[in-house]
């Protein structure tokens, strides 16, 4: 039988009361606040956090404070990776960035689904108290991308190398390699040439 994390990482349905789950998010969410109360000068300190805090961060990757996560393991930062001000990356799933990509300030990213039936969302005990049910989809990033800021990602969404995605878009659909996309719902535009 598979534990709640087990079935978390297999994108399962699972029960996020879970004490093991929940001692990871603490630790995560301890760790965050440790992170965002570092002096914006002190980068040694800033990427000891980052090392513990995060999955795996690339050579030269940085992350400005204030930043927000939900299990902070499961962020893999590329090489030469830039992630600004205010961003959250709610890593129930996977959440995995390419190198030399830029994501402005105020990003959002999700990976927790819930069922779009009200009747189907919800778990309810014997003693009438309700859970919600969650399923993680994991979101990839390529190469070389620029996320505009104020975009939101939605769970199970792919985005090619050299995507530029435009500010304040919503994107709930794959974006492929070299493509310029805004909106909401964020739709491509146009194609970049290949160099």
């Amino acid at each position: 039988m598979l534990t709640e994390l087990e079935k978390k990482q297999s994108g399962e349905i699972y029960d996020s009361r879970d004490s093991e789950l929940r001692v990871l998010q603490n630790r995560a969410k301890n760790l965050m606040r440790e992170y965002n109360n570092i002096p914006a000068g002190d980068t040694d300190e800033r990427n000891r956090v980052l090392k513990l805090m995060i999955g795996s961060m690339g050579r030269n990757a940085r992350i400005n404070q204030p930043f927000y996560i939900d299990y902070g393991k499961n962020i893999t930062v590329g090489d030469n990776s830039f992630i600004n001000l205010n961003c959250t990356l709610l890593d129930t799933g996977g959440i995995t960035i390419g190198k030399n990509t830029l994501i402005g300030p105020d990003v959002k990213i999700y990976t927790a689904v819930h069922a779009k039936d009200g009747y189907d969302r919800f778990w309810e005990e014997p003693d009438g108290t309700t859970a919600v049910k969650t399923w993680a989809e994991p979101v990839h990033i390529g190469d070389y991308v620029w996320i505009g800021g104020g975009a939101i990602i939605l769970p199970g969404v792919s985005i090619g190398n050299y995507a530029v995605i435009g500010a304040g878009a919503v994107v709930k659909e794959s974006v492929p390699d070299r493509a310029v996309a805004c909106g909401n719902p964020c739709t491509i535009k146009m194609m970049l040439d290949e160099r």
